[in-house]
């Protein structure tokens, strides 16, 4: 896998490497094309960051890598903030700006 800084690197070529899966389909790619959505759309509404913003933290990589594998491992497309990975949400809470 390339070295990605920015959450708008990730393709799903890097998705499907970091989840291992030995034969991508093209359900697959399309499966993973949606769960990196619905990842970025979490971290924005996590931290009240826009879209854009994403790209400022290299830290928000892993997040969606390890949300997107979470997701992929539960095929839920959904995240239960109740019971949020420590990781994402260590680095999610270091960038929010709706604390509330």
């Amino acid at each position: 896998m390339n070295e990605i800084l920015k959450v708008s690197d990730i393709t799903t070529t890097d998705l499907a490497e970091y989840i291992r899966l030995a034969e991508v389909t093209s359900d697959d790619t399309n499966l993973l094309k949606s769960l990196l959505k619905v990842a970025k759309s979490f971290m924005c509404d996590y931290t009240g960051r826009k879209s854009e913003d994403l790209d400022l933290y290299p830290d928000f990589v892993i997040v969606v890598f390890i949300l997107v594998q979470d997701m992929w491992d539960t095929r839920a497309l959904y995240v239960d903030k109740s019971n949020l990975n420590k990781v994402v949400d260590c680095i999610l809470g270091m960038h929010s700006v709706n604390l509330l």
